[in-house]
């Protein structure tokens, strides 16, 4: 197995695990807090799908599915067209307020632009730097491995909500 099909085979596993967190819940229950300053599982799948579009964007040199494609209308947010929810505040969280099919729309649109990035990647792209502000310099293979793990992460904290919604 290739480190393409690799990277191809864990952005797949992240986008099925955004499906199955959101899978039929309601506006009410995507938005549910724990305490009044917990994240939601609408922002937690809004945020993780914001970092991958920001970074596989930059990383790939093009414009991000967010604005290219019109997803920064369609969810009407009170935010920077750029802001990826990166040290959001409790109100920017509770700003969140969307459909199942907005948010797994928007991760379908970026997941499909990410497999079709990280599918065609030969092992010498891995090591192109795509961030110098860090020393030592991040390469992009370091990158993605970032992505896929905060995602990860995300992903399983909204399914810990999920599973407190649906006792």
């Amino acid at each position: 197995m290739s480190s393409a099909e690799i990277l191809v085979d864990a952005f797949e596993r992240i986008r099925d695990l955004v499906h199955e967190v959101s899978r039929d819940l309601s506006e009410q229950q995507l938005t549910y807090r724990v305490d009044p300053d917990a994240n939601t599982i609408a922002w937690l799948v809004w945020h993780l799908t914001r970092i991958q579009d920001d970074h596989l964007a930059d990383a790939a040199g093009t414009e991000q599915v967010w604005t290219a494609e019109g997803w920064l209308e369609r969810f009407g947010l009170p935010f920077d067209p750029e802001a990826t929810g990166y040290g959001a505040s409790a109100q920017e969280v509770a700003a969140v307020r969307v459909s199942r099919d907005l948010l797994t729309g928007y991760h379908d649109a970026v997941h499909s632009r990410t497999v079709a990035y990280v599918g065609d990647l030969t092992e010498s792209d891995l090591t192109r730097i795509v961030d110098t502000s860090w020393d030592p310099p991040v390469s992009l293979a370091v990158r993605l491995v970032s992505v896929i793990g905060d995602d990860l992460q995300h992903v399983g904290q909204a399914a810990f909500v999920r599973g407190i919604v649906r006792r």
